[in-house]
């Protein structure tokens, strides 16, 4: 059985650039550099965002973009801030899917390896509320 989310592992062909982007954006925290060392795959580093383990394995980048993301969680009033910082980075912005009132709002971009990120501000329980629908319970 999980216990919860260990870590997330983005292979990038700049890892400087993918740093910029954690920490310019999501606000990480290196906490770890191999350097030329290569103790798994390829040279790494770790990051701490918002209290999730974030690798970065330096290596040859997606071929192609889909919607396939993961989606950090923001607060509603840091959506323009966030909106600005990828902005300044000069990172691609994806339209987002419609959207009814109450479920959130969310800003999608893309890294330079076609990675899809999503920063949003609902959570779920506010869209299954909002969809008319309760959880489920199991």
């Amino acid at each position: 059985m999980i216990e919860g989310l260990s870590h997330m592992t983005f292979v990038v062909g700049d890892l400087d650039r993918m740093e910029k982007i954690l920490t310019s954006v999501l606000g990480a925290r290196k906490i770890y550099d191999s350097g030329e060392k290569t103790f798994s795959l390829s040279r790494e580093r770790f990051f701490d965002a918002g209290g999730l383990w974030i690798a970065v394995m330096e290596g040859e980048p997606m071929k192609e973009r889909s919607y396939n993301h993961v989606a950090f969680k923001i607060a509603d009033g840091d959506y323009d801030t966030c909106l600005e910082r990828v902005r300044a980075l000069g990172l691609e912005l994806r339209e987002g899917r419609p959207r009814v009132e109450g479920e959130g709002r969310s800003l999608y971009f893309y890294d330079d390896d076609n990675h899809l990120f999503e920063l949003h501000s609902g959570t779920l329980e506010e869209r299954l509320r909002r969809y008319g629908q309760e959880m489920l319970q199991v």
